[in-house]
This record gives structure tokens, sequence and C-alpha cells, in this order.
């Protein structure tokens, strides 16, 4: 039950989210004076790391899905892969992330 929550939650945020970016960056691209709440929205690393950790772990809760719909019937054993393989991914970008910035 928590996965499916879960991947109702944060599929809902990352369309919020990558909405955002969008919209701060067309502000940001524009000719005219760029509006203050839109570079500091947009530059912001909380909404950046979100995003990177929502997209990590709903792509893997997905394929968890997936297997799921194939006959893998040891969910407990599939919901801890699910967790530690999120985790190792999430990490390795956040810290890739702000090696780059």
């Amino acid at each position: 039950m928590f996965i499916w929550l879960f991947h109702r939650i944060s599929g809902v945020s990352l369309i919020i989210l990558v909405g955002t970016k969008i919209l701060t960056s067309y502000f940001l691209f524009t000719k005219d004076k760029k509006p203050d709440w839109a570079l500091s929205l947009h530059r912001q690393p909380v909404l950046d790391v979100l995003l990177l950790v929502l997209f990590t772990f709903h792509s893997i809760y997905g394929l968890r899905t997936i297997a799921i719909d194939f006959g893998y019937r040891n969910e407990k054993r599939l919901f801890l892969a699910s967790n530690i393989i999120a985790s190792m991914i999430s990490a390795a970008l956040i810290m890739f992330y702000f090696t780059m910035s």
C-alpha cells in the first residue's frame, strides 16, 4: 500500500516540479528584466535534489510494479531490493550534482 500511495504522490510531485523548472527557465530566457523569484526558484538546490530523488524512486518503483505484473511474487524481497537500489542511485546522483555545481 505504501508503494502504491508513494508512486501516485511522487508522480504528481514530479509533474509540479518539472513544470516549475520549465516555467522558471522560460522567465529566465526573456530579454527583459528577469524576475527575482524565477531566478531564486530555478537555482534552488533543494528542489533539484527533491526532483532527483523523486524521479529515482518513482522509476524504480515502476520497475518493481512491472516485475510484479510479470509474475514475481516475493514482494518483501523486491521491496527491499527496490529501496536499496533507489537509495544507491539517489546518493550517486546527489553526489554528482553537488560536485558539478
